[in-house]
């Protein structure tokens, strides 16, 4: 139906037992190396064995590459429709889906976004937007603090900075945090979270002010 329509796809297929012990048995020489662009990514010249094959209750020909170096123990195995395009334009391709479907993953695992105990359809649809308000505020955190954080999952960000305990002092100009001295202040520090003071009108007009250490 996709084909008839003219819609492109690419999706992973299952690695089973024989088509793992099928690729394993490849010579070296069948597999060539490639370099990804555009992609920000430690494994950026995997290996890949790309061919034409036939799948059961598919009546045309499909396309599957097999991938190496991708920093998994065993290969990925990509399906698609594309028979002409560059194995390196749609293996970057789906490099980029990988980052949505892991956000998707974050928000799940992190943020609990499919824990909505209520079948009514508004209390849904706020729990899904501040999810993803939380979800961008740990963006911009992570994007703050830089050294790699910009993508790291919330888990990580809030394991390493969010997870603490703090002193709050409440006065007639300021709401002053203090935290405690932890491995990650530097980080902190660095990018100028204890120089910041960030107004707080609904607070009869008070500062809000970072102290660590």
């Amino acid at each position: 139906k996709l084909n008839a329509m003219n819609i492109k796809f690419m999706t992973l297929r299952r690695r089973t037992k024989k088509l793992l012990n099928a690729l394993h048995e490849l010579p070296l020489s069948a597999w060539r190396r490639i370099e990804l662009e555009n992609i920000a990514r430690a494994y950026k010249t995997p290996r890949i064995y790309d061919q034409e094959i036939a799948l059961k209750g598919y009546a045309k020909p499909i396309r599957q590459i097999a991938i190496k170096d991708l920093g998994h123990e065993e290969p990925t195995i990509l399906l698609t429709n594309h028979l002409a395009t560059s194995p390196v334009k749609l293996i970057g391709r789906y490099a980029k889906r990988m980052l949505v479907e892991n956000g998707i993953a974050d928000a799940i695992e992190f943020f609990h976004m499919d824990a909505h105990s209520t079948p009514v359809a508004m209390k849904v649809n706020c729990d899904l937007m501040l999810t993803m308000m939380a979800s961008s505020l740990y963006r911009l955190l992570g994007a703050s603090i830089g050294r790699g954080y910009e993508t790291a999952r919330s888990n990580h960000i809030f394991r390493d900075f969010g997870d603490a305990t703090a002193t709050i002092d409440l006065t007639e100009k300021e709401v002053i945090v203090q935290f405690q001295k932890r491995a990650h202040t530097p980080l902190l520090l660095a990018a100028g979270f204890d120089t910041e003071c960030l107004p707080i009108p609904w607070l009869a007009n008070r500062t809000l002010r970072l102290v660590f250490g």
